[in-house]
């Protein structure tokens, strides 16, 4: 009886730990801008990634929102097959003058991508990328892209809530940080580590949590050994 409850005490350790370090994984899974900074003035190409978080349906639409209080003169999109990609643009309240000494007047305020086959559309468990070329980026401190995810149900996902200090949003919105020119380096550096883990695991949060996961998973089935160990060194009671 007592190595029985020695054992499910073990392995019900181990799983309350892996469980408890697995869960961040997959409470990141969120719309996502990556490499999530670049420097103000310059150019660069980020990547929304978009996860399905529903067993029972695909996502088949993006809308992604392009601040226009700060635009952004030149806004290029990648072909995805099996999507069409659309552009909006806005007339800004102040026209600003762009590299070339143009005076611009509108700026492209939204982006949507919609599945026109539905083998593209993006299965449960399943993600996918939608590369944007966007510059020269303005000068302020992040740029804020919220976002609509539209699922094959008709369920509309908001990550629309912008970054709070000491909170953690529900549905956060993709936020690229912006550094100043001096900080190139700080910068380059910063948007190639989340690009490379991203490209090997996927996500840098959720290979980080799984490693935590599995060495949770580890220390639970050492407590398993040392109690066994220790159930066979108790003396047994004599009559």
């Amino acid at each position: 009886m007592r190595l029985t409850h020695v054992v499910r005490g073990a392995v019900a350790t181990a799983a309350a730990v892996t469980a408890a370090l697995l869960f961040p994984a997959m409470a990141s899974a969120h719309v996502t801008v990556n490499p999530n900074t670049a420097v103000q003035g310059g150019y660069t190409k980020v990547t929304f990634r978009v996860p399905t978080e529903r067993d029972d349906a695909s996502t088949t639409k993006l809308e992604v929102a392009i601040p226009t209080d700060k635009p952004i003169p030149s806004v290029s999109i990648k072909p995805v097959q099996g999507w069409t990609a659309t552009t909006e643009t806005s007339k800004l309240a102040t026209p600003i003058k762009t590299n070339d000494g143009d005076e611009l007047t509108e700026a492209v305020s939204k982006i949507t991508w919609t599945a026109t086959d539905p083998n593209a559309a993006i299965k449960p468990h399943q993600f996918q990328e939608f590369d944007v070329s966007l510059g020269p980026l303005p000068q302020t401190d992040q740029i804020v892209f919220k976002a609509l995810q539209t699922y094959s149900s008709g369920e509309i996902v908001r990550w629309i809530d912008e970054p709070a200090a000491g909170a953690e949003a529900e549905h956060p919105a993709p936020v690229l940080k912006l550094t100043k020119k001096a900080d190139t380096t700080a910068a380059a550096s910063a948007a190639a580590g989340p690009t490379a883990t991203a490209d090997s695991s996927g996500s840098s949060n959720d290979g980080t949590a799984i490693g935590l996961g599995i060495a949770g998973l580890v220390l639970g089935l050492t407590g398993l050994v040392v109690g066994v160990l220790a159930y066979r060194r108790t003396p047994t009671p004599t009559a």
